[in-house]
């Protein structure tokens, strides 16, 4: 039976739901995260952009396809062109300048999972590439859909991080989401058990890690 997306996820269970139900998720969730945490997680979001844009630069020279080099630079472009001054606006609404951006040192967590992504991608191929970053490309999209259901989830204006959430439930996101999945899954269907064991241990680690970004954002750790 080929392989898919959804059995990375059943791999590990644990940790999937330990990061997509984090306490962090939850206090934005329902209002009660500290300010002072989320802005400390905006800062350092806006260094692991830069680190994920350099992980789309590696997928375009990993990349064996045209179609998976013009995927690879969408996905550049988009980061660079897009999300980037999206960030920058967004900090500056919760008083972060992009003075102050530019001279950020980069937490443990950010050094720790930006940095795997890229030495996985380094090490590996494409897939490999793909696998580190999926529990960011899809985990934010699922984190957003999790959020919108569950009944303490707090939306509009009584909620300071609403405009986060409606980030990653739009319909730009959440098919981009889609459309990593669908890749992912046409790939994942030609692999052995042996090579699923090596992509499963990747993406357990990968998700450990965006477990402790939120961590360092919760306890504003560096």
């Amino acid at each position: 039976m080929p392989y898919q997306f959804e059995d990375l996820r059943k791999s590990c269970q644990t940790e999937w739901r330990d990061y997509i139900e984090h306490s962090f998720v939850k206090q934005l969730g329902d209002a009660s995260l500290a300010p002072e945490a989320f802005q400390h997680y905006l800062k350092q979001d806006y260094l692991f952009l830069i680190q994920f844009a350099r992980a789309f630069a590696l997928a375009a020279y990993k990349s064996p396809t045209l179609l998976d080099l013009r995927q690879a630079k969408e996905g550049l472009q988009a980061i660079v062109d897009v999300e980037l001054d999206l960030h920058i606006s967004y900090c500056k609404e919760w008083g972060i300048s992009e003075a102050e951006l530019a001279n950020l040192p980069e937490a443990r967590a950010t050094l720790a999972y930006t940095r795997y992504v890229l030495d996985t991608g380094n090490r590996g191929d494409l897939l490999d590439l793909h696998v580190a970053l999926s529990p960011c490309m899809v985990g934010y999209g699922e984190i957003a859909n999790w959020l919108n259901n569950r009944t303490e989830t707090i939306r509009g204006d009584k909620n300071p991080y609403d405009a986060w959430i409606a980030m990653y439930e739009s319909d730009e996101f959440q098919d981009a989401m889609h459309a990593e999945i669908r890749w992912l899954d046409e790939r994942l269907a030609d692999v052995s058990p042996s090579r699923f064991d090596q992509l499963t241990r990747i993406f357990s680690d990968a998700t450990r890690l965006e477990i402790d970004f939120w961590e360092m954002g919760l306890k504003q750790s560096d």
